[in-house]
């Protein structure tokens, strides 16, 4: 990768740490395009089935390094977005790992991830409008449908901070846990996904993302467009099997 990414494997997962600490792991080019990269090998790898990002020093991600910004290093890639992540989230399931600040783009790099396990002082925020700037990452596309209307408004609105345990209470933080613990409790999170069958696991997770925007009357066969390769794989047969006879299965990922 990078110096600004540390990518290890823990298994059946990739662990991406963000490795800005002197800045709160602020995202400039280098850092969006070590995390592009480790995304395509996430994806590539058959060996890995879920993917988690987290960021070192104490802090998840405070967003754009608005220094870069000004020197016109941006951290977005064409096609993938900020962080060469949130507009091209990884194909299989990705978990986010907070600690400390996920702010404006660190909040938006949670928000495009399919889970979150947060530290009990974590915060996380878009405080865009306090710089003049919007928060185009995902923020103002996504926060509405993870909190409610108002309480999402008003956080767009202010750029103030909500809790992680607010953001529990609401629903879009999976579990709280001890400050220090949020790795730990992923991958804990992680092992029990990476259990299941790769091909179903990202079957799932494109239904679930595409289809808010299907019709009514195509969200049928889009589905099965997605699925059906699943149920005639010999993943689908291995898990019968292993189900009847009482033992692990060992998915081949076809």
């Amino acid at each position: 990768m990078s110096d600004e990414l540390i990518f290890e494997t823990h298994g059946a997962v990739a662990i991406l740490r963000i490795n800005r600490p002197e800045v709160r792991n602020a995202i400039n080019g280098a850092t969006a395009r070590a995390i592009a990269s480790a995304i395509d090998e996430l994806d590539e790898r058959e060996d890995l089935a879920v993917g988690i990002i987290t960021g070192t020093g104490g802090n998840f991600c405070s967003g754009m390094d608005l220094k870069g910004f000004l020197t016109g290093d941006l951290p977005s890639i064409k096609g993938r977005g900020f962080a060469g992540l949130v507009q091209a989230p990884p194909h299989k399931p990705l978990i986010a790992a907070v600690e400390g600040f996920a702010l404006a783009g660190g909040c938006e790099i949670a928000l495009a991830s399919d889970l979150i396990v947060a530290g009990e002082s974590a915060t996380f925020g878009l405080p865009e409008p306090k710089r003049g700037l919007v928060p185009t990452g995902g923020g103002a596309l996504k926060l509405h449908k993870r909190l409610p209307y108002h309480v999402a408004m008003e956080l767009l609105l202010s750029g103030d901070a909500i809790t992680a345990e607010r953001a529990h209470h609401f629903g879009m933080v999976n579990h709280v846990v001890a400050d220090g613990t949020a790795l730990d409790a992923a991958i804990e999170l992680s092992e029990r996904l990476a259990v299941n069958a790769p091909l179903a696991l990202e079957a799932i997770k494109q239904v679930v993302q595409q289809s808010p925007y299907w019709s009514h009357e195509e969200t049928d066969r889009k589905q099965r467009e997605l699925t059906d390769h699943v149920f005639t794989s010999e993943d689908a047969r291995e898990g019968s099997r292993a189900f009847a006879e009482k033992r692990p299965a060992q998915w081949r990922r076809r």
